[in-house]
C-alpha cells in the first residue's frame, strides 16, 4: 500500500487569520528596515552651519536654551528634544545627532500608515507609508541635525487628523490629534504659521460648503477646539516670537522668484519622481471625482499649495524662503499623492514601483560643508592663545565644534571676540554689520596677539555673487574682502598656510582658512 501524500498547505480558514495578523507588522518591519538603510548612508557627513548651531544651542543647560533662541530666531521644541537626546546618548557626534532625525523619519512612516489606513483603508495606508519611506526630501533631512524630519512627522499627524476631523466629520481623537500636531508644529518652526493660515482658510471653506446646519455647527465646534487649543498653548511663546520678528528675522534670505514657487513640488519629490506621480494622478482623476477619497486628496493638496502660496507671497514683503523650509508642505503633498496614486486603477502598482525607484535613486549630498576638513587641516598648527576669526559670523559655531580638541583658542567674528561659541547672535544683524570696521573689530585682536602667535582667517568661498546678494550675505561679502585686505596689509603678519590651497566651484557652504603668523611688533 502506498503512503498517502502529506499536504503542507494549511486550510484557508486556518491560514488566513494567522497571515493577516503577521502581514501588517511584518510588512511595516520590512519597510522600517528599508527606510533606515536608505537614511543612514550619509550619517557621518560633517555638519554645515545650521547643524552646528543646533548642537550649540541644545548642548547647554536646559534653562539657557530659551535665552539662546532669542538670538537665533527659532521655536524651542526641536532643541529641547535634541537636548534630551544628547543627554541620553552622552554624545554629540554627527552620527548620534543625525540618528534623532532618522528616528523622526521612521515615526513619520508609521504615522502615515496608521492614519491613512484609518482614513481610507489598508491599501491606501501602504501607499502612504511606502511614499514616506522613500521620499527624497525626508531622506536628506533624516540625516541632518535640524528640525525638518520632526516637522514632517508632526505635519503628518496634523494634516491627516485635520482631514479626518473636518472632511470625514470625525470628532474625538481626530480633533485632539489635529490640535496636538498643530501645537507641535508651532513650537518647531515658524513656517507653521503659514500652514496654520492655509488650514484656517480650508476650514472656513469646508464650513461654508457644509450642507446641513447640524454639520456646519459640528465643524465650527471642532474648529474652535482644534484651532483654539493650539492658539492658547502658543500664547506663552508670543513675546519671544515678536522679539525675534523685530530683531532677528531672516536677513540672509532673498526675495524668492516665481520659479521657486512652481519648482517646490519637484524639490519635495525629486523631479523624476514628481513626473511619475503626476502622470498617475491624471489617470486616477476619473476614479476620484465626486468621492470622499477625492475630497480628502483635494483638501490635503490644497493645504500644501496654500502653504506654499502664502509663504511665497509673504516672502515678497519680508523674505523668509529656503528650500529646506518646504518640510512644512511634505506631509500634505505626500499624503495627497498617496490617496491619488492608490486610485489609479491598474496603473497604481506600476506607478508606485516607478516612483519608489526614482525617489530612492535621488540621494542626498555626500558633503554639506568643508569646515570639518579645513579645521582638521589647520588644527595641528594652532596653540593656546591663537585667534580664529570667521568673517561669516554664522560659521563660528561649526568652526569651534571642529576645533574643540585644540585648547585655549580664542574666537571672533566681524563683530569682535566671541564669548558664546554655540549660537549666532542675529539681533539687528544687518545694522551691526554695517557698523563693523576692521580698525574697530579686527585691529584690537591683532595688537593683543603676541609675537609668534597665529591668527586664522576663515572666509567663505564666494564663487557666485548672486548667492551673496541678500542684505546680510552681501555685507558679509564686502566685509570679508575688507578683513582680508587689512590682514594682508599688516606688515607684522605673514601667511604660513592656507587650506584648501585650491578650490573648484561649485561646492556646498565652502570656506577657506588662511593661517597668519605674527612675526614682529611692527
Amino acid at each position: 500500500m502506498g503512503t498517502p501524500a502529506v499536504s503542507l498547505r494549511l486550510p484557508a480558514r486556518v491560514r488566513s487569520p494567522a497571515m493577516a495578523r503577521l502581514a501588517v507588522p511584518g510588512g511595516l518591519g520590512l519597510l522600517v528596515v528599508a527606510c533606515v538603510l536608505l537614511r543612514t548612508q550619509y550619517l557621518g557627513v560633517g555638519f554645515w552651519v545650521d547643524e552646528a548651531l543646533s548642537v550649540g544651542i541644545a548642548d547647554r543647560p536646559f534653562a539657557d536654551i530659551l535665552g539662546a533662541l532669542r538670538l537665533d530666531g527659532s521655536p524651542p521644541l526641536y532643541y529641547v528634544l535634541l537636548h534630551g537626546w544628547l543627554g541620553l546618548l552622552g554624545s554629540r557626534t554627527e552620527e548620534t545627532t543625525h540618528l534623532l532625525s532618522v528616528l523622526f523619519s521612521v515615526l513619520a512612516v508609521l504615522a502615515a500608515f496608521g492614519l491613512v489606513r484609518a482614513l481610507a483603508g489598508t491599501r491606501a495606508g501602504w501607499f502612504a507609508a511606502v511614499l514616506f519611506a522613500v521620499n527624497p526630501f525626508l531622506t536628506a533631512y533624516a540625516q541632518e541635525t535640524r528640525m525638518y524630519a520632526l516637522v514632517i512627522l508632526l505635519g503628518t499627524i496634523a494634516c491627516a487628523c485635520f482631514a479626518g476631523a473636518f472632511v470625514q466629520g470625525r470628532g474625538g481623537w481626530w480633533t485632539a490629534g489635529f490640535a496636538a500636531g498643530l501645537t507641535g508644529l508651532l513650537y518647531t518652526h515658524n513656517w507653521a504659521l503659514f500652514l496654520l493660515a492655509a488650514l484656517g482658510v480650508t476650514w472656513i471653506v469646508l464650513v461654508w460648503r457644509a450642507g446641513a446646519d447640524g454639520a456646519r455647527r459640528a465643524l465650527l465646534r471642532r474648529g474652535l477646539l482644534g484651532f483654539g487649543v493650539p492658539s492658547l498653548l502658543y500664547v506663552p511663546w508670543l513675546p519671544a516670537l515678536i522679539f525675534q520678528a523685530e530683531h532677528t528675522g531672516a536677513p540672509w534670505a532673498r526675495v524668492p522668484e516665481f520659479e521657486l514657487l512652481t519648482g517646490a513640488p519637484g524639490v519635495v519629490f525629486g523631479q523624476p519622481g514628481l513626473v511619475a506621480l503626476v502622470v498617475a494622478g491624471m489617470i486616477a482623476l476619473p476614479h476620484l471625482r465626486g468621492t470622499e477619497r477625492g475630497r480628502l486628496a483635494v483638501v490635503l493638496l490644497a493645504l500644501a499649495l496654500g502653504t506654499l502660496a502664502i509663504a511665497w507671497t509673504s516672502s515678497q514683503v519680508s523674505p523668509a524662503w529656503a528650500n529646506r523650509y518646504l518640510a512644512m508642505t511634505v506631509a500634505p503633498l505626500v499624503l495627497g499623492a498617496a490617496l491619488v496614486l492608490e486610485r489609479a486603477g491598474r496603473v497604481s502598482l506600476p506607478a508606485l514601483a516607478l516612483a519608489v525607484f526614482l525617489c530612492a535613486s535621488t540621494t542626498p549630498p555626500a558633503e554639506k560643508s568643508n569646515v570639518r576638513d579645513v579645521a582638521a587641516a589647520v588644527a595641528p598648527t594652532l596653540r593656546p592663545g591663537d585667534v580664529v576669526v570667521s568673517t561669516q559670523p554664522e560659521q563660528a559655531p561649526a568652526i569651534a565644534y571642529y576645533l574643540d580638541d585644540v585648547e585655549g583658542l580664542r574666537y571672533a567674528t566681524l563683530f569682535g571676540e566671541l564669548s558664546d561659541l554655540g549660537v549666532t547672535d542675529w539681533r539687528d544683524g544687518v545694522e551691526r554689520l554695517e557698523a563693523s570696521r576692521p580698525e574697530n573689530n579686527l585691529a584690537p585682536l591683532l595688537d593683543a596677539l603676541p609675537v609668534g602667535g597665529r591668527l586664522v582667517l576663515v572666509e567663505p568661498e564666494i564663487y557666485s555673487r548672486r548667492r551673496w546678494s541678500a542684505p546680510w550675505s552681501s555685507l558679509v561679502r564686502v566685509r570679508t574682502a575688507e578683513w582680508r585686505a587689512w590682514m594682508v596689509g599688516d606688515a607684522r603678519f605673514r601667511v604660513v598656510a592656507m587650506r584648501p590651497e585650491t578650490f573648484d566651484p561649485p561646492a556646498p557652504n565652502p570656506v577657506r582658512a588662511t593661517v597668519f603668523l605674527k612675526a614682529g611688533m611692527g
